[in-house]
């Protein structure tokens, strides 16, 4: 854990949200992986149908994005995000009593393993970049629940018990975290191990580093960590997803990448990072229903943004 950061004694609020992470946890298990995600998916039913919890901004987000979806298309897509995001949650809180083999089970095939593999074949190490679209989480569990060495950067939560809790199911599964004030130093050293690292880059954050690129035709603040680390040691970047299909299981996948190299560091990580971020986008387009509109994919634009490509 990094020197600077001070860690406060969970507040009452925070240990009785942990009751009822654990609670949730205990109560899911004997229903299996389908029961969690069938509750999870009404609860995001719920939230946006009766508490309509940031529904508006959502959907217009959504229309921004898409402007020839008419209304009823919009509020469809929207629906079912919410259902999406409602299912992550509980899957991912059922992760923490699945065993590997029930990981692997959720997964219905693997697209681009060859990708993967010849990665991990040049020794480097690998960069996986995913984005916020079907179950992220899910997608680096398969890695670790099928024996791949596999580490995950993460943002420390507000609540440090249920940091914990979600750090414990990573690493019960072999996912070996890292948390974002770490990585400097500990990211080299695992690719120096040949491990893969994953790297979540469709949401910036306060002292994260970034870089403007399109995303939707909107300039988008975007992290730039796995371009800075790939161009650093020529490592190799791998987009990762779990991409949800009809019958309820997952279709891992994984797609090259390729850096840019034109002798100007700071042009090609952008450069890159547009890259990563273009497989991304194309990804939300062919599964709208299945991306993390609720977080402000925007915000922080430059000042001088175009009024009609501002934060929907």
């Amino acid at each position: 854990m990094a020197a600077d950061r001070v860690v406060h004694p969970p507040t009452l609020a925070q240990r009785l949200e942990y009751v009822a992470l654990r609670s949730a946890a205990f109560l899911l298990r004997p229903f299996g992986w389908r029961a969690a995600s069938a509750v999870g998916a009404g609860v995001g039913a719920f939230v946006y149908r009766v508490l309509r919890l940031r529904a508006a901004r959502v959907e217009r987000a959504i229309r921004a994005c898409f402007p020839e979806f008419s209304d009823a298309r919009v509020r469809a897509v929207a629906a079912a995000s919410y259902r999406s995001i409602g299912r992550v949650m509980f899957e991912s809180i059922y992760l923490s009593r699945a065993t590997p083999a029930e990981v692997r089970a959720a997964f219905v095939g693997v697209e681009g393993r060859d990708v993967l593999e010849a990665a991990y074949a040049q020794g480097k190490g690998v960069i996986l970049a995913a984005g916020h679209i079907g179950n992220w989480e899910l997608s680096g569990a398969w890695l670790g629940a099928s024996g791949l060495p596999v580490d995950g950067i993460t943002m420390h939560m507000a609540n440090p018990l249920s940091d914990r809790f979600f750090a414990r199911t990573r690493e019960r599964l072999g996912m070996r975290v890292i948390f974002d004030d770490e990585a400097v130093r500990a990211v080299p050293r695992s690719l120096r191990e040949n491990r893969a690292i994953g790297f979540v880059s469709d949401q910036s954050a306060k002292g994260l580093a970034s870089t403007i690129v399109p995303f939707f035709g909107r300039p988008a603040r975007t992290p730039r960590g796995a371009a800075v680390f790939a161009m650093r040691g020529d490592v190799p970047i791998v987009f990762i997803s779990a991409i949800r299909q009809p019958d309820g299981r997952y279709l891992e996948r994984f797609e090259a990448v390729p850096l840019v190299r034109t002798g100007d560091r700071d042009a090609d990580i952008d450069a890159t990072v547009r890259r990563y971020t273009q497989v991304l986008e194309r990804l939300v387009r062919e599964h709208p229903e299945q991306y993390f509109w609720q977080h402000r994919r925007w915000k922080g634009q430059p000042a001088d943004t175009p009024a009609h490509l501002r934060e929907p």
